[in-house]
């Protein structure tokens, strides 16, 4: 699925635009609500593990020596990419329908989520070009 327009920027039909527009008012709130920013951090948490699968890890017994050199920068493939964040907002609002959903005046599950994935295309800069 193509979802950039011959700029490079997003299309509008990109699921992320809708959700950005709509919920990306929220994280205004994170600074009148210390509960909510550990409820979106959650959540973002989940929607990344979902995205991005763990390697499992070798069981590590003693702790490795401080080389002294500075931790490195995750590589691509542990980043949320734009494409898989929209496939995911897809089948969420899809779900969202199907259920009968509407937004209520608080925070539910479905508000902290979509509020969540406004905070990732945040964080990974998902719709710049």
């Amino acid at each position: 699925m193509e979802m950039s327009h011959p700029a490079g920027g997003p299309a509008s039909d990109c699921p992320l635009v809708g959700v950005v527009a709509a919920y990306l008012p929220r994280l205004s709130e994170f600074a009148f609500e210390p509960g909510l920013v550990a409820a979106v951090d959650q959540h973002a948490a989940a929607v990344r593990d979902a995205l991005i699968p763990v390697p499992r890890r070798p069981l590590k017994l003693l702790p490795e020596p401080d080389t002294g050199t500075p931790p490195r920068e995750p590589d691509a493939g542990s980043r949320v990419r734009r494409e898989d964040l929209a496939d995911y907002v897809l089948g969420f609002t899809d779900w969202l329908t199907e259920t009968d959903w509407s937004e209520p005046v608080g925070h539910d599950f479905a508000t902290l989520r979509l509020t969540a994935v406004c905070w990732l295309v945040r964080e990974y800069d998902l719709l710049s070009a």
